[in-house]
């Protein structure tokens, strides 16, 4: 892989950036996220211009989350309580671009209202798409269902199950890698787009994996998981505020 311009920003469990204005502010509750190990090389054809895989100790990771997105607003307005509030689960990688500012990038993101899925392909050019879900919680068990019906391919589908444990006292350096990530990029008419994001510090959780049943890793164009995840981790969420894109961000100003 060709060499970054700038060393990567250290990996931090808080919001390394100022606060930006709010274009976005939402709720991420009753999260799992779940980690499979990722060559560098693999995935570095996936990403958008401008950026290459973030790796830790060489090893990059092709995470499966998911969550119930909760009160969805603009511009500093109150949460939409219907349309702004709905599961997800979403496939994504690991990203650092040329000025070192290491973020996510989205594979797919399926979500059960069509309304948001459509505006969030039109305006931001993510790839939302449309599926039948549910999340379900029985004492110390969360279950999610999804089962994808636009724009395909159909019947892309997940059922995860895990048990919920204590809290993670400390987190490791791989724990922090992978939760604390404060943007996003994405490919936004042909240019590159960071999009940064602050929230309180994640409380995490051990969880159990009971059940992973899923086609999504593969419908995002990885390939299917071979090896049991090397991380599983839940949190109750945390309150969550998009900015605007900052001025040195190479793309447009525009989750």
């Amino acid at each position: 892989m060709p060499p970054l311009n700038t060393l990567p920003e250290p990996i931090s469990a808080d919001p390394p950036h100022a606060a930006y204005r709010a274009l976005l502010t939402q709720s991420w509750l009753d999260l799992t996220f779940i980690h499979w190990a990722a060559d560098p090389d693999d995935v570095l054809p996936l990403l958008p211009p401008g950026t290459r895989p973030d790796a830790l100790h060489g090893t990059t990771y092709v995470g499966l989350v998911a969550f119930r997105m909760h009160r969805v607003g603009w511009f500093g307005l109150p949460g939409v309580p219907y349309l702004g509030s709905f599961p997800e689960t979403n496939v994504r990688l690991y990203s650092v671009d040329d000025q070192g500012r290491r973020g996510v990038v989205f594979r797919s993101l399926d979500a059960s209202r069509l309304i948001p899925v459509a505006i969030a392909r039109t305006a931001f050019r993510l790839p939302y798409l449309w599926s039948k879900m549910q999340v379900r919680r029985e004492r110390d068990t969360v279950t999610y269902t999804s089962r994808r019906r636009w724009p395909g391919p159909s019947g892309a589908h997940s059922r995860i199950a895990v048990r919920v444990a204590g809290p993670v006292e400390e987190p490791s350096e791989l724990e922090h890698f992978l939760t604390a990530r404060w943007g996003l990029h994405n490919a936004f008419f042909g240019r590159s787009m960071y999009l940064p994001n602050s929230h309180p510090r994640w409380p995490l959780h051990h969880a159990e994996l009971l059940e992973c049943d899923e086609s999504l890793v593969a419908a995002a164009g990885l390939p299917a998981p071979a090896a049991e995840p090397v991380s599983v981790l839940y949190s109750p969420g945390v309150p969550v505020r998009f900015g605007r894109p900052p001025r040195t961000s190479a793309g447009i100003p525009t989750p």
